[in-house]
């Protein structure tokens, strides 16, 4: 068996990242991480200060390296990651004008085997004190397009919903490995995608 390979999935707030991740996770049989920041946020009631972004991404880093292990152990292709350390990066840039995560992030960003970027099509849901609001959809996923493409990082762009969404993901990731995609027979792959 092969090193499983690490798909991220990135888009900026209310793009379907939670559930498409949970999807594929059951469709390839492989572990997923879940987002720390909304950990973070339900657990202290409140959106990060400046000064704990690096906690931030050190604890998603960390989360991936556990799924990771986790993968190995269970022979899985793949481990879907719920967003990644370059999101922290750049809304650190965003929110607070401070672009000294970068650097790591980047670097971070290279053991993904593709980035699978959520284009922000789908209807903006209100979900706690985590989310802005649907104007800071557009700029965010701008940033992360661009940066993607400026350090020549591998990743396909994701549009549509629900089943459309999970079946376009679904086929990029199978492109990996020069083929279909491993969804077992009959599997249901009809979701909504909220988060």
């Amino acid at each position: 068996m092969s090193e499983p390979k690490l798909i991220c999935l990135l888009g900026a707030e209310s793009t379907g990242k939670t559930s498409l991740a949970q999807a594929l996770a059951s469709d390839l049989s492989c572990p997923w991480v879940r987002e720390y920041l909304r950990e973070f946020c339900d657990a202290n009631g409140r959106t990060p200060r400046k000064d704990e972004q690096r906690d931030i991404l050190e604890a998603q880093r960390s989360a991936e390296a556990l799924a990771h292990r986790a993968a190995i152990e269970r022979s899985a292709a793949y481990v879907i990651c719920d967003t990644a350390p370059m999101l922290t990066a750049i809304y650190s840039e965003y929110v607070f004008n401070d672009c000294s995560l970068y650097e790591i992030a980047i670097e971070h960003h290279r053991r993904y085997a593709l980035t699978l970027l959520l284009a922000p099509d789908l209807p903006w849901v209100a979900d706690g004190i985590q989310r802005s609001g649907d104007n800071v959809r557009a700029p965010i996923h701008e940033m992360i397009r661009r940066t993607l493409t400026e350090h020549a990082l591998p990743h396909k762009i994701i549009r549509g919903s629900g089943n459309e969404r999970t079946l376009a993901a679904i086929n990029a990731i199978a492109r990996l490995r020069g083929g279909p995609a491993d969804v077992p027979r009959g599997q249901s792959t009809q979701r909504t995608n909220k988060a």
